[in-house]
């Protein structure tokens, strides 16, 4: 990439940005263990009948289906994008208009969740509510880094992202998909989601 003279003024909007980056990480990151704590302290002292825990049931696993899938087809693109065979602009708009169905899928979850009448005493259990949590921060922690990738041509290529960019978005692809993977078995295992 070539060098570009910027004004002080940009430089200092851009200072600006990132800091105000920083705060909306924080306060996501908060937001979402809080919710997250008040999902599974709910969902000790709210027991509901069968009907009701099978509606739960039909509607967390929908939750699923919607955040996952998305996750599957913005990761899948991403890989695209990696080898060449997509260009950045459009995963840029590919993930602008998954990102809500992602987070609507996971505050599905979540609410959905308190009716289900988990076992926490059961380590599996607790591997998987650890997982979402992790989950949620995980893709916190990619805002950061979406918007940088935004601010890039759209037709950058991976090679030319920095090596901390590199290595951010490939730690954060790692850990969602485990995560991901890890709750969904969990979940099939204890027979509930």
């Amino acid at each position: 990439m070539s060098y570009v003279p910027v004004s002080r003024r940009t430089i200092r909007r851009h200072r600006e940005s990132e800091r105000s980056t920083r705060r909306l990480v924080v306060v996501l990151c908060a937001a979402a263990a809080v919710a997250w704590l008040l999902s599974v302290t709910l969902s000790t002292a709210v027991h509901v009948d069968t009907f009701a825990h099978n509606v739960a049931v039909v509607l967390h696993v929908l939750s699923l289906v919607v955040a996952f899938g998305a996750i599957i087809l913005v990761d899948w693109h991403g890989f695209l994008w990696l080898i060449g065979r997509r260009e950045l602009g459009e995963i840029i708009r590919l993930d602008g208009a998954a990102t809500p169905l992602i987070w609507g899928g996971l505050a599905g979850m979540l609410a959905t969740g308190v009716f289900l009448n988990p076992h926490l005493t059961n380590p599996m259990t607790d591997v998987k509510l650890a997982a979402v949590l992790v989950l949620s921060l995980n893709g916190i922690m990619l805002i950061p880094l979406m918007r940088r990738l935004a601010r890039l041509p759209s037709d950058a290529s991976f090679a030319d992202l920095t090596v901390g960019q590199r290595i951010h978005m490939m730690l954060c692809l790692v850990i969602s998909q485990v995560c991901w993977w890890t709750a969904i078995i969990i979940g099939f295992i204890n027979g509930m989601f």
